[in-house]
């Protein structure tokens, strides 16, 4: 797991390894480019449907 940071500055949003997977992304290095959706589970936000760019 880990977290992305918005390009607008928001606060980080939580990325687990299973959404990396579902979009077949091996990995993600610190100023890698994505784009993604958050969903909120449990009252939890996180990022989903990750894109690279």
């Amino acid at each position: 797991y880990g977290f992305i940071e918005p390009e607008d500055g928001g606060k980080d949003v939580f990325v687990h390894i299973s959404a990396l997977e579902a979009a077949g992304i091996g990995n993600l290095n610190e100023g890698d480019s994505v784009s993604f959706e958050v969903v909120s589970e449990k009252g939890k936000e996180k990022a989903s449907d990750l894109k690279t760019l």
